[in-house]
């Protein structure tokens, strides 16, 4: 029996997606940072076959988490994680990065870091080329890139991104902690909106404030793509898990974090 969260996804034209998927594709496939790109890609894949791995999403009960117990654990860090490095020792293993909106607010830092970054390829006019950085080419194909390295899905949110790298590293158990998949505001699903003075929907106040830019969540497509993971992971004898401390994720099952890592 299908999925009923996969049986509800709207209905799209596969002409238009087809014509737009060809365009993107020969555009990114002419610039030379895709070869680049694609050789490091490569480069990760089954690197970590067999390991654990954690996801650090960007909900508030990510500060509820305990840095300490991470420590010589593959970590994947999202967007703006670095804002939590004043008050933290912590550095993931790897950023993702793939909204056009929040690469182009935190160029400065990813222009800096020496940490392994996976950019959106959209991003090669903000974020420069070096040797740690590898850009993604997304592609709306509505489904999970086992290879990262010819494409990714975005999925309506960067931790499925990370999923995806995840997968094609070959980590066989990965763990999502601070995925609250709750936010308090008001809008159209995907609509661009201007921020307050606070964010109150992410691990660090300023996050997306002051009046910065940022995307509405899409939680119901979310939940669609996390289902297409957590699938993928499962037929491949792999799976994921939910150790957020609370949040309304319900997709995956639930394992508190300090067990996912003692279990061998």
């Amino acid at each position: 029996m299908q999925d009923p969260l996969l049986a509800r996804q709207p209905t799209i034209n596969p002409y238009r997606t087809a014509a737009k998927l060809v365009l993107d594709r020969m555009a990114w496939d002419l610039n030379p940072e895709s070869w680049r790109s694609r050789a490091k890609l490569r480069a990760w894949r089954n690197r970590f076959a067999g390991e654990k791995a954690v996801i650090l999403c960007n909900g508030p009960s990510l500060n509820r988490v305990d840095f300490d117990a991470l420590k010589g654990v593959h970590t994947f860090g999202l967007n703006k994680i670095n804002l939590l490095f004043e008050r933290s020792t912590f550095r993931p293993s790897f950023i993702a990065c793939v909204n056009q909106l929040v690469i182009e607010q935190n160029a400065a830092f990813f222009n800096t870091t020496d940490l392994p970054l996976f950019i959106s390829s959209f991003g090669t006019g903000e974020v420069r080329s070096r040797a740690n950085v590898a850009f993604v080419n997304p592609a709306n194909l509505q489904k999970f890139a086992q290879d990262v390295s010819v494409c990714i899905f975005e999925g309506y949110t960067v931790t499925f991104v990370a999923l995806q790298l995840a997968f094609h590293m070959g980590f066989k158990e990965v763990a999502l902690v601070g995925a609250d998949h709750s936010f308090n505001a008001a809008g159209p699903a995907n609509a661009t909106a201007v921020s307050g003075e606070k964010d109150e929907n992410h691990f660090d106040p300023r996050y997306f404030s002051g009046g910065a830019k940022w995307q509405l969540p899409d939680l119901f497509q979310s939940e669609v793509a996390y289902t297409l993971a957590r699938d993928m992971f499962a037929a491949h004898g792999r799976r994921v898990v939910n150790a957020t401390d609370g949040g309304q994720l319900n997709v995956f099952e639930r394992q508190p974090l300090q067990q996912f890592l003692a279990a061998s």
